[in-house]
């Protein structure tokens, strides 16, 4: 090959076919795979495969969606079904697309040593897995996804390499000691040759985005690059993808994973920020989980209860400044002025449930009202909700931490590492062997779950969240401006209400074991119960709420334990009935059109409908709605 300057090599070679297997020889020392290889079909330590990138898309009118409309599910491709590829996700599209997902998270895809990995030990940043199917897999799946309808975004790692079959260092200086990260070397993003560097991993993320039509990107963890220099790599990396986009005439955008706190990640440049789209909130998720839990280990020592959830749900971040007990430093800076659109948040991940001693799910910790609650806590919030994959049913099996390294000393140092960490946890006990295939395997989804019981009802409650965030204006719309929330400590309640300009929603979430009586200051008006934890449709012992009730500046509500109520209120120009007590005018009578218990949400009673402002309204009929019956079809 021929030196073409700054470190670069360049040869022309005829008549290669796709399938063929090469090696690069180093100064004639040592034969190693393609650093930006396509494909490793016998490893990481294999030869690299030339392909065919050629792919016949049929997402020609893809252009992407609005931020806005995001609803993250993200999945691991390995345990989400029992063949672990590409192609075997495809036959779930349609469920996920009825339940409201909109946009699919998957995991890091880069090739790692074995079968059986997270993704974040990746050491071929440009091949995908070949475990999952490889690119031209991948090339179908994300086809398959536009045309359902959903966004695909990729989880990609640029803060570390993995420690298996990592060769970059043979080929220049990828690599610096001036800084550490948990995970082994920092890549050299600041030092003597780190402008090909950045280009290495840069041209890594528009490769995403053009060859394999990517619409997002997750940038693992970006708290731990560092970048000295006066433009980073982080910023020209924001550029080079926000200009690929408009080049494209496509939403694509970036979303970085970081633990600081800090709002200028997602500030736009002219402002002194990074202006990447979106921001995970982790003091979200924290929050959340204690009120549910009750757990006060490791950083959950620095979350408390109520205040702590609705200041969240009032800025964003908790920690704006504060001192945290468990950094002990002041942590974060203030968010409040930062859109709703550019916060995620969940009620479960990879990382809150996999960096578990035993990668124990919500579903195994909480009740099955607890779980509802989670949902209508997550899913009526104005941020961009991420679900994890089986979070909707309540899946039982774990996700746990599993590897399939080759090097003995290194499988001994991830088992040696996993200790540690849950030590400063607190945790005590036995964890799962990372390296056992048995760890592997019971980690993976039991779809059968989905069908009956609980599962089911759970799933259909998510769905019917999903509806209502997508079709009710108030809160389609995200917007912090348009939100008031009112905690109330004592008894552990949260009252938050939304508003546009055509209506309003209000919603209550109970954290708490026992029934509770809430006088709550609720602007005059009619309000109709649009959705209730406690009804026997979502397997509660019936709704305490009337279907309609009448406030004249305060209501007294009436809560069970871990439920969560919805109401909605029309106003003058707009008066929209939900589907609890939606009533036709049948030859003067008023008819009430309720569901089956256990039934799954019915659409055609489900959709509001509008009565002018002059209509004649019959008076309330002030009855509980516990005595569901079958669905009925609307009139027109």
């Amino acid at each position: 090959m021929e030196a073409v300057g700054d470190g670069y090599f360049h040869a022309v070679v005829e008549d290669i076919a796709a399938g063929a297997l090469y090696r690069y020889r180093l100064n004639e020392e040592k034969e190693r795979p393609d650093p930006a290889s396509r494909y490793q079909p016998q490893g990481v330590h294999g030869p690299s495969q030339i392909i065919d990138r050629r792919f016949s898309w049929k997402d020609s009118g893809w252009r992407g969606l609005p931020l806005e409309s995001y609803v993250l599910y993200e999945l691991h491709v390995g345990t989400f079904t029992a063949q672990g590829t590409f192609d075997a996700i495809t036959p779930r599209l349609t469920t996920l697309k009825d339940l409201g997902v909109t946009a699919i998270e998957l995991m890091p895809l880069a090739q790692y040593s074995g079968d059986r990995n997270w993704g974040y030990d990746g050491v071929y940043a440009y091949a995908v897995q070949a475990s999952y199917g490889g690119p031209l897999a991948l090339k179908a799946f994300v086809n398959a996804c536009h045309q359902h309808g959903i966004a695909v975004v990729l989880d990609v790692v640029y803060n570390h390499v993995g420690p298996e079959g990592n060769y970059l260092a043979d080929f220049g200086p990828y690599f610096t000691d001036l800084y550490r990260t948990p995970w082994g070397q920092a890549i050299n993003f600041d030092e003597a040759g780190s402008d090909e560097v950045r280009r290495y991993f840069i041209e890594n993320a528009l490769q995403w985005i053009t060859d394999f039509h990517v619409d997002a990107l997750r940038l693992d963890a970006i708290h731990a690059i560092v970048d000295l220099s006066s433009r980073t790599f982080l910023e020209e990396l924001r550029a080079a993808v926000h200009s690929k986009a408009k080049e494209l005439d496509r939403d694509v955008y970036l979303f970085p994973e970081s633990n600081r706190n800090d709002a200028r990640v997602v500030c736009a440049p002219g402002a002194g920020g990074w202006g990447f789209d979106a921001v995970w909130n982790d003091d979200f998720h924290h929050s959340l989980h204690v009120l549910l839990t009750g757990e006060r280990d490791g950083y959950y020592e620095d979350f408390s209860g109520i205040d702590d959830l609705a200041s969240c749900y009032r800025e964003g971040f908790l920690y704006a400044g504060q001192y945290s007990k468990y950094r002990q430093r002041r942590h974060g800076n203030s968010s409040k002025q930062i859109p709703a659109k550019r916060f995620i948040v969940c009620a479960q991940n990879h990382d809150q449930v996999g960096n578990r001693r035993v990668g124990d799910r919500l579903a195994q910790l909480v009740s099955f009202e607890q779980l509802k609650l989670a949902a209508g806590t997550l899913l009526l919030s104005p941020y961009l909700p991420l679900l994890f994959m089986g979070e909707e049913y309540g899946e039982s099996a774990p996700f746990q931490y599993f590897v399939s390294h080759g090097d003995p000393s290194l499988i001994e140092a991830v088992r040696r590492g996993r200790r540690e960490e849950f030590a400063r946890f607190g945790w005590i006990g036995e964890i799962p062997d990372p390296q056992s295939e048995a760890t592997f395997l019971g980690c993976k989804l039991n779809w059968d779950l989905q069908s009956g019981g609980n599962h089911r009802v759970l799933w259909h409650f998510y769905q019917e969240l999903l509806r209502l965030r997508r079709e009710v204006s108030p809160l389609a719309k995200l917007d912090k401006d348009a939100l008031e929330v009112t905690p109330f400590t004592r008894q552990k309640a949260l009252l938050v209400r939304r508003w546009d300009s055509s209506s309003q929603i209000l919603f209550v979430c109970h954290f708490d074991g026992f029934p509770i009586e809430l006088r709550s200051p609720i602007p005059p008006g009619r309000w109709h119960r649009a959705l209730d934890s406690e009804d026997e449709r979502w397997g509660g012992k019936g709704s305490q709420a009337l279907a309609v009730l009448e406030s004249q500046g305060e209501l007294q509500l009436s809560l069970g334990p871990w439920a969560v109520l919805v109401l909605a209120q029309a106003t003058e120009s707009d008066k929209t009935l939900t589907a609890v007590e939606r009533s036709t005018q049948k030859k003067g009578k008023r008819e009430v059109l309720r569901s089956g218990i256990g039934a799954p949400p019915c659409r055609d009673i489900s959709v509001a409908i509008r009565v002018s402002s002059d209509s004649h309204l019959p008076n309330i009929l002030r009855v509980f709605g516990t005595s569901p019956g079958p669905c009925k079809e609307s009139e027109k």
